[in-house]
């Protein structure tokens, strides 16, 4: 049974870091890229950063956030710092390799003074 859980979410304010996990279990981890997306309210889902084995990131959050992972771990990262209130929403996990991708429940991330 695969299994995506999201952890590392909470309240926190604007300049300050969070660091989220991402704990896969029920495929072969270290063969699928591995994705954070968010979801702000009334926005559509958006691809955050990905990693297979160098991380990749959207325009708006590079040089702010870092992905990483640990095959031993079964474990995806994202560093998040200089957090902003438009970093707010639900951040998910994705496990991906054509044609199956799995997803997370996610997290809430909210940034706020």
């Amino acid at each position: 049974q695969v299994q995506l859980v999201e952890s590392g979410g909470g309240l926190v304010q604007p300049g300050g870091s969070l660091r989220l996990s991402c704990a896969a279990s029920g495929f072969t981890f270290s063969t699928y890229a591995m994705n954070w997306y968010r979801q702000a309210p009334g926005k559509e889902r958006e691809l955050v950063a990905s990693i297979i084995t160098i991380g990749t990131y959207a325009d708006s959050v590079k040089g702010r956030f870092t992905i990483s992972r640990d095959n031993s771990k079964n474990t995806v990262y994202l560093q998040m710092n200089s957090l902003k209130p438009e970093d707010t929403g639900v951040y998910y996990c994705q496990a991906r390799s054509p044609p199956y991708h799995y997803w997370g429940k996610g997290t809430l991330v909210t940034v706020s003074s």
